[in-house]
């Protein structure tokens, strides 16, 4: 999509490695995507692959195995990510989303551990949060861990962990204190091959379908104390400190979901005819995209703002929040309509259109509901 006002918050050197991120996924990702999707998983070959180019570790200490070029060039990944349509694999929850936790609060012994591999695509990794009965209310978790000498033994369930079965390290949310309610949460580093961790089902989802999607259990899992992250019972406080990363990361994906519909539907309705003529040529079809471009370029430009907050580490969880309400509010109205000017194509899975559509209905899901989006910004007012 073409901006009047020009983005400002990249240059050159970020620019290259846009380049570099775009002939990747558009040569050796996006023609797999069927073949995942048939599998429900993507192959550790392209995780190692990302890794070699440097995507997996944009943010993570060059001392570590990472480029540290912070979240400008996560940001970049991110908006590749989603203008190409590619929700899997799931990197942005691997490299956005749970390597900073490491990065911020592990131990020097934790973060030798697992971010070299994680950096190189050699260690995938999710987060473990929602239960089947409690959702993501840390008050109510029912995962518990139990001190017991030099380890705890923990019993639980969680349930829509991204990674879940390809996962080889879970950062674990479970009570220690219950008496505390959600500040009674501890934060643990886990290993997937530990005994007592169980893989369920890969979840059929929607959409993202080649993002697998797991139930797990954990019973009598004996993990070391050394895997705490942060201290005991601090995984409030750990786990506060990432919202508004994690919820730009999914605005920052629904704005290039949003820029990638407009730039296809203008595309199909050009090439389209129907009555004789264009269907771009309709009042009806240029007035709605007209609405939908200057709405996107709109929040376009508060997006690259909050971008540069955060990568200033200025940016509050209010503003995070509306970030997430405002785009992907946005994006469903985009996808809406420019599925409908695609007629019976739109519904068809061979259309980026379509999966897009399937794709990014979950936005106004995870990393909080939008009604929790609400309530965070109606409190702050």
């Amino acid at each position: 999509m073409e901006f009047g006002i020009p983005r400002n918050i990249f240059g050159e050197e970020h620019e290259i490695f846009r380049r570099t991120v775009r002939a990747f996924l558009t040569e050796e990702v996006l023609p797999h995507v069927p073949e995942w999707e048939e599998a429900g998983q993507t192959p550790r070959e392209i995780w190692l692959r990302a890794g070699e180019l440097g995507l997996l570790g944009t943010s993570i200490p060059a001392a570590h195995g990472g480029a540290e070029g912070g979240f400008l060039y996560d940001a970049l990944v991110i908006e590749e990510l989603g203008y190409h349509g590619i929700g899997a694999p799931a990197w942005d929850m691997h490299a956005h989303i749970v390597a900073p936790f490491i990065v911020h609060f592990g131990t020097e012994k934790q973060k030798q551990q697992w971010l070299p591999p994680m950096a190189a695509g050699e260690a995938i990794a999710s987060i473990g949060l929602t239960e089947p009965s409690t959702g993501s209310d840390l008050k109510d978790l029912r995962t518990h861990a139990v001190r017991d000498g030099d380890d705890y033994v923990i019993n639980g369930s969680k349930i829509f962990i991204t990674n879940g079965i390809i996962g080889d390290l879970i950062l674990l949310a479970a009570k220690t204190d219950p008496a505390l309610g959600a500040k009674g949460v501890s934060l643990f580093l886990v290993d997937t091959s530990t005994p007592g961790y169980r893989k369920g089902r890969n979840l059929k989802k929607v959409g993202n379908k080649a993002q697998d999607t797991a139930e797990l259990f954990f019973d009598d899992m004996r993990v070391p104390a050394d895997n705490l992250l942060g201290g005991e019972n601090e995984g409030w406080r750990i786990l506060w400190h990432g919202l508004a990363q994690e919820r730009l990361v999914v605005a920052v994906r629904s704005m290039a979901i949003c820029e990638a519909a407009i730039d296809q539907t203008v595309a199909y309705t050009k090439d389209r005819v129907a009555f004789g003529q264009p269907v771009f040529n309709f009042q009806n079809t240029q007035f709605k995209l007209a609405d939908h471009a200057t709405a996107v370029e709109a929040g376009r430009t508060f997006i690259d703002r909050c971008i540069e907050q955060h990568a200033a580490g200025a940016l509050s969880a209010e503003t995070a929040a509306k970030a997430k309400l405002w785009t992907t509010e946005l994006q469903d109205q985009v996808l809406n309509d420019c599925v409908q000017f695609h007629g019976g194509n739109g519904y068809m899975w061979d259309y980026p259109i379509a999966r897009a559509w399937a794709d990014a209905r979950v936005h106004r899901i995870y990393a909080g509901t939008n009604e929790i989006m609400r309530y965070i910004i109606g409190r702050s007012l």
